[in-house]
């Protein structure tokens, strides 16, 4: 024996209507000639416009048209002047509702093709990262300020160089579509470069070469000096209980701690990637203790900027206090309901955030000693 289908609810709704017209009608014929009920019968089409297509909209509405005839029919009105004046009050406004129905319909489709060429181009631009890279569970979020976009001017990659991985966290000045051409520059020069230079002051100067290639050929001339990219670089060795940062005009990420304590690195940030600085390689790069069970929170100034209705920044570090022993995945969904909580899911720029946490190490070494946080330390338990 087989088993019928249920119907779609919107053929379970379209009885909603039906109903309508067959109870007023009957209402109508009822209360005689006395009481009027039949003009009631345009609520029908306009239920049917909520859930439905212009086609069946029609139809509806050409069933509430014979509902009027057979209520006037059977009251003995059918000829009246009253009747015909609402047999086409009922069509003028059926027609109406279905020329919207048809432009919401229409625009429903463009709004979906937007969709998926934005689901496209972040597919496409930021490649999903990986849940692992070697002993680092890594997590990310993506909140694009314009309205169905999927990506914006924030922009993260990660690669595996050897027995170390490389995080990039990066923002486009500006926000939204128009950012995508420095953000996608960006990536794929961290793509290639992040396999061919040995020390991250190396790799920040090859991504300033490209950006300044690429604001040479593309910078519009009353743009000159005001596209620019803020970007924080990565090392995390595996064999190392320590993170390397290098810092180009980004803001320092969280240090979460198993020891629920959340810390703020001083870090000696370069200027922002294509404003023109070559000596990327002469500075140093900041080092900080990163073992088992520690997390990094990296994220763009869309996150610390992001304000609720009265103007108060959202204060991420004392947020991210709550939630220090959680996974990076969880961790991030707490910021990020926390965080459209806060601003009420609006946000004046891009957002991005990454987690990565380190698993435990068989042999984690000895030599924390001397290396020297250089934080703030915003809590503790």
């Amino acid at each position: 024996m087989g088993f019928r289908q249920p119907w779609p609810p919107s053929h379970l709704l379209l009885l909603i209507p039906v109903v309508l017209i067959v109870v007023i009608t009957a209402a109508d014929i009822a209360t005689g000639p006395n009481i009027i009920l039949s003009p009631l019968l345009v609520v029908a089409p306009t239920l049917t416009a909520w859930f439905a297509g212009p086609w069946t909209t029609a139809g509806i509405g050409a069933l509430a048209m014979a509902g009027e005839a057979v209520s006037s029919w059977r009251t003995g009105s059918l000829s009246s002047r009253n009747v015909m004046v609402e047999v086409i009050a009922i069509a003028v406004i059926t027609s109406l509702i279905v020329v919207l129905c048809a432009v919401r319909d229409r625009h429903s489709r463009q709004m979906a093709r937007v969709r998926s060429v934005a689901e496209a181009a972040q597919q496409v631009l930021m490649w999903p990262l990986p849940s692992r890279l070697g002993p680092l569970r890594l997590a990310c979020v993506y909140l694009a300020s314009e309205e169905e976009a999927e990506i914006g001017g924030d922009l993260y990659a990660a690669a595996r160089t050897g027995s170390a991985a490389r995080v990039m966290i990066g923002d486009v000045r500006g926000k939204g579509l128009p950012a995508l051409g420095e953000a996608a520059l960006l990536l794929g020069a961290f793509r290639e470069a992040a396999h061919q230079h040995a020390s991250l002051p190396d790799l920040a100067a090859a991504l300033e070469r490209s950006m300044t290639r690429y604001l040479a050929d593309f910078e519009p001339e009353g743009e000159a000096g005001e596209r620019f990219v803020t970007a924080l670089l990565v090392e995390i060795a595996d064999s190392e209980p320590l993170v390397r940062m290098t810092s180009c005009g980004h803001p320092a990420p969280l240090l979460l701690g198993p020891d629920n304590t959340v810390h703020v690195p001083r870090l000696h940030p370069l200027p922002p990637l294509g404003v023109g600085v070559p000596d990327h390689d002469n500075h140093a790069v900041d080092v900080l203790p990163f073992g088992a069970g520690d997390t990094l929170v990296l994220y763009t100034d869309g996150v610390i900027e992001a304000r609720d209705q009265n103007g108060v920044f959202y204060p991420l570090a004392e947020r991210a206090a709550q939630w220090t022993d959680h996974p990076p995945e969880a961790l991030l969904h707490h910021i990020e309901r926390d965080l459209l909580a806060h601003t009420g899911g609006r946000f004046g720029d891009d957002v991005a955030l990454l987690a990565i946490h380190r698993a435990p190490i068989p042999h984690p070494g000895n030599h924390l000693q001397h290396v020297q946080r250089g934080h703030a330390d915003v809590s503790g338990q």
